[in-house]
Parts: structure tokens; sequence; C-alpha cells
């Protein structure tokens, strides 16, 4: 998932202050005292350490934080991120400076001053039995191994290492947080819109006339049938009013409505049009966005039906664990329907990206003769 661009400018802004913090410090040194220089070695030591806190801010930010902020996948976080810290303390501990330590080697003896010959010669004195050389630091220079593994120092970068990956993930989830609320907010503006969208084109004079007049036919010679059309009618009307308006519905009543809609669209047209219709007798107790699949089959039959030549539109909907496909194709007219209304694509688009953000997959092939619609979403 694409990082916001108020996180990039956050984090830009953080790493620009502490990379210029040892520059603003040398700079205000060498202003209030003139005997000490401008030394870029110092600066560079200093970056040289923030280089590698950075390398693993930068892993952490776009490899580690999304397994937890986006994919939920702990283990796999807090795994990665143990790992991490053991090879960060294996380096600091590598790197740490060594010690020198001070000791006169054995059996060496000092080299004796010039009054020292002087009082050997006196024999009225005792010789020297016992000497015990002076502490010099510059006789003898041995740099003594540090302490096994893990020390003060070790300690205090790990402490801020975990600091600062808290803080990215504390970013993160605000960012998150802020979006899923605008989000949350957007999504129930555009249900409202497509509610009001369907239902302007479901109460469409046109649509009705035709709705109507195929009933009134069958009314003389198949009258419990025209009583049936009737009612899928009124449960079309009765989803939308009360179904329409929700942000899930139960999947069985989508395909419901998505059956009464069909037949209702066959009474319009003759043989010439092959509707077929696959759907899943039993279906899981999941939801669904309502309303989303028919946006799809309504611009099938808005754009795939001619009346000069045979059409066909076939609608297939299945459940593969806990994902349900949905395919749609059908024909292309050499002109569209007269009828206009409904969701276009791009507003399906909009809903789908606002729902499942990247957990669904969208394939449209647009063809000379035909159009294919391939979706694939997660049941809830």
């Amino acid at each position: 998932m694409k990082q916001s661009r108020q996180e990039n400018v956050i984090y830009l802004v953080v790493w620009g202050l502490l990379f210029a913090a040892p520059l603003l410090s040398l700079y205000v040194r060498t202003v209030s005292d003139p005997n000490i220089e401008f030394n870029w070695t110092e600066v560079f030591m200093v970056w040289r350490h923030f280089a590698v806190y950075l390398l693993l801010f930068l892993v952490h930010n776009f490899l580690l934080a999304p397994l937890l902020v986006h994919r939920q996948k702990r283990v796999a976080y807090f795994v990665s991120v143990i790992a991490i810290l053991g090879a960060f303390m294996v380096y600091k501990f590598h790197s740490r400076p060594v010690r020198v330590r001070d000791h006169m080697p054995p059996m060496e003896k000092p080299l004796p001053s010039p009054s020292t010959k002087a009082r050997e010669i006196d024999v009225k004195k005792p010789p020297f039995r016992h000497f015990r050389p002076p502490f010099r630091r510059d006789m003898g220079r041995h740099e003594a191994p540090p302490p096994f593994f893990i020390g003060e120092h070790e300690i205090m970068a790990v402490v801020v290492l975990i600091l600062m990956f808290a803080a990215n993930l504390g970013i993160k989830n605000y960012i998150r947080s802020r979006d899923d609320r605008k989000r949350l907010v957007e999504l129930e503006k555009r249900n409202l819109e497509q509610q009001l969208e369907y239902l302007r084109y479901q109460i469409n004079p046109h649509f009705f006339m035709n709705t109507l007049n195929n009933i009134h036919a069958l009314v003389e010679f198949n009258p419990v049938k025209a009583q049936e059309m009737i009612v899928e009618l009124s449960k079309m009307m009765r989803f939308v009013l009360y179904e329409g308006n929700k942000q899930s519905v139960p999947l069985s009543r989508e395909l419901d409505f998505i059956r009464h809609y069909v037949t209702l669209m066959k009474l319009r047209y003759t043989d010439k049009v092959s509707i077929k219709l696959d759907l899943p007798n039993e279906t899981p107790e999941r939801q669904i966005p309502p309303l989303i699949l028919v946006t799809f089959i309504e611009n099938a039959f808005k754009h795939g039906v001619s009346y000069q030549h045979e059409s066909f539109i076939e609608v297939t909907v299945t459940v593969e664990d806990e994902t349900l496909l949905f395919r749609c194709h059908n024909s292309k007219a050499d002109h569209s329907n007269e009828e206009k209304g409904g969701v276009g694509l791009a507003n399906v688009r909009k809903r789908l990206d606002l729902i499942y953000g990247e957990r669904y997959r969208l394939c449209i092939k647009d063809k000379s003769d035909d159009y294919h619609v391939e979706l694939s979403i997660p049941l809830v």
C-alpha cells in the first residue's frame, strides 16, 4: 500500500532535522569559540551513525510495518523485528571502540637516572634492594578486549531503535485511522448516491412502462405468471428501498435481487437475445455491498442487446474459498439502448476501492464484438 504524501513529508522533516543537527551544533561552537575550527570529520562521524538508523528505519517502514498495520501479520512482524534487533546488537558490539590498557611489561627495569648512578658509587649507602618503577603511560600499550557482548552502549542503542520503530508504527496507525474515517464518510456518501441513482433508474417511466406492458400481456393468457411478475417487481423495489442504503446485505438477498432483475428483463426481449444466468443454489452466510453486482448486469443489458441481430448475455456467480467470483459476458450492440440511468463503472470502481482497498480484482476486456467483466471480492 502506498504511503500518503503527509506521511512522507513527516519522515523527510524529521530525518532532515536529525542530519542537520550536528552541522548546526558545530557551527554554533565555532561561532562562540574562535579557537574551534569547523571539522567535517566530526560531522561525517555522526552522520555515519545516523545512516545505520536511517537504513533500519527504511527497512521497517517499507517492509515490516505494513505487515502489522495493513496485513495484520503479527507473528511475521515480531519475528522480523527481533531478528533485526539481534543483528543490530551484534553490529554495535563489533563496532565498539577498543579500550587501551596501560601496564609495565614484566622483567623490564627502568633506565637509571644520572643521580642514581652517583648514589651507586657511594659505598656508604646501601644499594637499592627493591625498586618500584614509576607509572608511565608510554611504556607498553595493550589492547584490552571489550566485555562480552552487551553493555550500556548496546542497550541504549537498541532502546533508541525500538523507540524509532514504535514512532513509525504510531504515525502509520494515525494516518491509517484518519484515512479510514475519511473513507467511511465517503463510502456512506457513495452508498447514498448509488441508492438514489439506482432508485431513479428503477422508477424510470420507460422501465415501468415496458415491465407493466409485459405483465399486462401475461394477464390475458397466463394470469398466474403475471401475478408472479408483479410479486418479483415489488420485491425488487422493496430491496432497493430498504436494503440499498445499508453497508452490506446477505449474499443470498443480493443474488435473489439479481434473479428478479434478470427475470423481468427477459420479458422485454425476444428469443433473439440469449440470456443465461448461473447462480449458486446454496450460498454461505456472508455479507456483500448491495447493488454492486447488478450494475454490471445492467450495463450488459444497456449496451449488449441489439434488436437487429442475435445477442447474448451470460452471468455466472460462484463462491470459492470465501471469495466471490462474478463473471458477465455479453455481446455489443451497434447502438446502446436509449434508457439512461444506473451507476456508471467509474462509480463502481470507486465503491470497490473504498470498501476493499487492494483486496479485490476487477478485470474488464472490451473487445470489438463482446464485453467481458470478471470481479473477485472477499466475503465477510
